[in-house]
């Protein structure tokens, strides 16, 4: 019975040495050096439940105050996808799936006198949605999909498409638009290193 259990356990050992390695999933390090900018895609669709995942990478960035104003609008619809990329950025019309990354430009707060709701500037939306915007680039990295930012805020003759074919509500601003898909070609990370952009203590 001993020798019987020894084979098999031999057996097993085996099998699990031939079997091929899974690679190892990128680390949070290997994903920021890799993540580039991809502007052509295959025809490979992207599933909902990757975009799903892109979308709580996206939220999973910081918010000053945890405003958290980041809006999204994942566009599919092909007429739509025409509107955002003329004038400017072609490579969002041959995209299996685009994020229109929006932020709420006011804020309601119950600070009123008598405890009503009050509107107020918020100055924080644009770097909040650039976090989000981040986040949801390096996930499509790490999940080997392609993406690039592509601005929109601060330039009208953008945003004003944008904002008409999206129908987005007045206090909601078009911030970019992020064009994702599987790579059609072999784009290469850019090496942006340059220690004499640094300074320590002073400048």
């Amino acid at each position: 019975m001993k020798l019987s259990r020894f084979l098999l356990f031999s057996a097993v050992l085996a099998t699990a040495a031939c079997a091929p390695k899974q690679a190892a999933a990128p680390s949070a390090l290997d994903t920021i050096f890799s993540r580039k900018s991809v502007r052509s895609y295959t025809g490979q669709d992207v599933t909902p439940a990757q975009v799903e995942t892109l979308l709580r990478a996206a939220m999973a960035a910081p918010s000053g105050m945890n405003v958290q104003p980041w809006r999204f609008v994942v566009v599919r619809d092909q007429a739509v996808k025409d509107v955002l990329a003329s004038g400017f950025n072609k490579m969002i019309a041959k995209a299996p799936v685009v994020f229109v990354i929006c932020g709420e430009t006011t804020l309601q707060r119950p600070d009123g006198p008598g405890g009503e709701t009050t509107l107020s500037e918020n100055h924080n939306w644009t770097a909040d949605c650039a976090a989000a915007t981040e986040n949801l680039l390096l996930a499509a990295e790490a999940m080997g999909l392609g993406a690039v930012w592509t601005a929109c805020y601060p330039y009208e003759d953008r945003m004003g498409p944008a904002r008409e074919v999206l129908g987005l509500p007045d206090n909601i601003s078009p911030y970019c638009v992020v064009p994702c898909g599987y790579p059609a070609g072999d784009d290469q990370p850019k090496d942006k290193w340059k220690p004499e952009n640094i300074h320590y203590d002073r400048w």
